[in-house]
């Protein structure tokens, strides 16, 4: 009768979604060396499908996409990724310093691919005229302003994207800055999203998790 109840118990106990870790340690030729869950490097092809379900996509001199639960992300070199773990409803994702010691990620915006700069300076999520342009945002109708960057002051526009993803982190309905940036190739993660997430640094590890 215990034994049974216990069983029960187990079944209806919701089960936590572990993440999956990855670490890209060498890039050669159609090839990439990476470590999964903190194991052993190996070294994968493109097309190869590892047992926790990594595929590597495609490589290149200074990165590899990779196949990690089912979505991709770009990786370089010593670059790490952690995909979602939910835990009682909340779900983190962990991002490795890059180069410089900046945290950039691969993430998405109204479902469109896109690559981000976590910025706690930030205060919006902000992208060039032409990268919204390339995400079909219709800035134009946005709330005109200004903003300050390296060039100056610039005209800016304040709009609404309907969702942004960072990994398995999804929020909807997150203000944006929208200005002419030029030669930016990414887009700023700024305190529009942040502030929506719990960030936690331990030495080259950032890890979000969402609070709501």
């Amino acid at each position: 009768m215990v034994r049974n109840l216990i069983a029960l118990a187990l079944l209806l106990v919701p089960s936590l979604a572990a993440a999956t870790d990855v670490t890209v340690v060498g890039l050669f030729p159609g090839k990439a060396v990476v470590t999964i869950n903190r194991g052993a490097p190996r070294t994968l092809s493109v097309g190869q499908k590892t047992a926790e379900g990594v595929v590597l996509v495609s490589v290149d001199k200074s990165s590899a996409v990779l196949e990690i639960d089912g979505k991709k992300q770009s990786l370089e070199m010593g670059q790490h990724f952690e995909s979602a773990a939910s835990t009682g409803g909340l779900s983190t994702v962990t991002i490795a310093a890059g180069q410089g010691g900046h945290f950039m990620t691969t993430g998405q915006v109204n479902g469109n691919s896109v690559r981000f700069l976590v910025d706690t300076g930030a205060t919006l999520v902000s992208m060039s005229i032409s990268e919204a342009r390339r995400l079909g945002i219709d800035y134009e109708k946005g709330q005109r302003g200004y903003s300050s960057t390296a060039g100056g002051v610039v005209p800016s526009y304040r709009v609404k994207l309907e969702s942004v993803s960072v990994g398995g982190i999804t929020l909807m309905g997150v203000e944006a800055s929208v200005s002419e940036s030029p030669g930016m190739d990414f887009m700023l993660l700024g305190n529009s999203f942040l502030s929506r997430t719990e960030m936690r640094r331990e030495g080259e590890i950032l890890t979000l998790t969402k609070r709501y």
